[in-house]
């Protein structure tokens, strides 16, 4: 793909001149896309994990079809190289895998050189821009047309990519939601009102950015409640959630080589905050030490609620010292923790001096099934525990069998 990618841009990087108008709306269209990523970027972040094994969409497509309407191939590839790069650095955090990175922003630049050369069939005297060219019902049979190679190009590519490397799942799910169809056909709407209003009314892009946006997280928002199940007390996700991506992130580990960490988190002495400040203190405790680890991890590590009192986080592509020194900043955190809450008798507290006892563990060093590993981590926390709370203990596979032999 990413040679089929360079062939292309070499041999059409002379066809159409780059002006000083394709640099301003190529400008436009970098800050839009921009902004826009980075009003979404953590809905963006939750689905791509929940996307793991079928195509990941968003509607950045909005600002790469516009750019099919107005942009030469040059200037449309860079918009697409820039806007990856950003997504890398805010949505992944730079934790994604760098080649499924390039692969997909080369099949984007594929995509929309096919909805591109779609256009030239119907205008073959002009060039880009064709937002200026799209009068009556052959424009919009062309927008159609090219909307359709655009979408096409891009879903089999990545589909046929998410099938040859997961042979064992079901062909099915490389496919996706069909609710993916929606989201693209929409930004492909969006895309060619914003080429159109572009050309004539460049000034009307806040406009149109907005609309996006709404448009965005109404789309998006069956897929966002089926895929994160939160906890109404905390707002992590929920432990069912949690061991389904937690399940799906070992078998991406497991076929990638890499290793899968996980922390589980019990705050310490936690009946006694109830019991000397009530129940919906307790909840608001809770709550803060919710937000404080979700804080002290990475954006791309699932912290989720285990139940009660404890917490579980999935982190991805770590070593021993490295979920080791992600614990400890997790311990530290709450230890500094002050929460303010009303006691029994209506008097303003605030809560200080809460610990945190932490067990922790690394596929497959500790484990090699999510079964093992959740045994392995849970043993360490319940040694923790007894060690004198306030600690975190890695997991290894004797602590492993401890902990199958406890719970048997």
């Amino acid at each position: 793909m990413e040679l089929a990618t360079v062939l292309m841009l070499v041999t059409t990087a002379t066809l159409t001149p780059i002006t000083p108008t394709s640099l301003l709306w190529f400008g436009l269209l970098l800050a839009a896309s921009a902004i826009h990523l980075e009003a979404a970027q953590g809905i963006e972040r939750i689905r791509e994990v929940a996307a793991e094994g079928s195509p990941y969409t968003h509607m950045q497509s909005v600002w790469y079809f516009a750019g099919v309407l107005l942009l030469p191939l040059p200037l449309l590839a860079a918009l697409i190289a820039l806007s990856f790069t950003h997504e890398w650095f805010r949505v992944f955090r730079g934790q994604a895998i760098a080649y499924r990175k390039v692969f997909s922003a080369a099949t984007v630049v594929l995509a929309v050189g096919a909805g591109q050369l779609a256009f030239a069939a119907f205008f073959p005297a002009g060039g880009p821009p064709y937002a200026a060219e799209l009068d009556g019902p052959l424009g919009a049979v062309a927008v159609i047309v090219a909307g359709l190679a655009y979408r096409l190009v891009n879903y089999a590519l990545v589909v046929g990519a998410i099938v040859a490397s997961n042979p064992d799942q079901p062909a099915r799910k490389a496919l996706g939601h069909a609710s993916d169809q929606l989201i693209i056909a929409a930004s492909v709407g969006l895309g060619y009102a914003v080429g159109v209003f572009t050309v004539d009314r460049p000034w009307s892009m806040p406009i149109l950015l907005v609309t996006v946006l709404a448009l965005h997280m109404g789309l998006l928002l069956p897929q966002f409640r089926i895929a994160a199940h939160t906890d109404s007390k905390t707002g992590l996700v929920d432990a069912a959630w949690w061991s389904d991506r937690a399940a799906d992130q070992l078998d991406r580990a497991r076929r990638l080589a890499r290793t899968v960490g996980v922390l589980m988190i019990d705050l310490d002495h936690f009946k006694e905050v109830n019991d000397r400040y009530g129940h919906l203190a307790g909840d608001q405790v809770l709550t803060a030490v919710a937000e404080t680890v979700r804080h002290s991890v990475r954006s791309l590590d699932l912290v989720g609620r285990w139940g009660g009192e404890e917490f579980a986080v999935l982190v991805p592509a770590v070593g021993v010292d490295e979920l080791r020194a992600a614990a400890e900043r997790v311990r530290s955190a709450v230890q500094a923790l002050s929460v303010d809450i009303h006691d029994l008798e209506g008097r303003d507290v605030a809560v200080t001096g809460l610990t945190v006892s932490i067990g922790a563990g690394v596929f497959p060093g500790s484990a090699a099934e999510l079964s093992d590993l959740l045994l392995a981590v849970d043993g360490a926390l319940f040694q923790a525990k007894r060690q004198g709370r306030n600690r975190t203990v890695m997991a290894t596979r004797v602590v492993a069998a401890a902990a199958r032999e406890r719970t048997a």
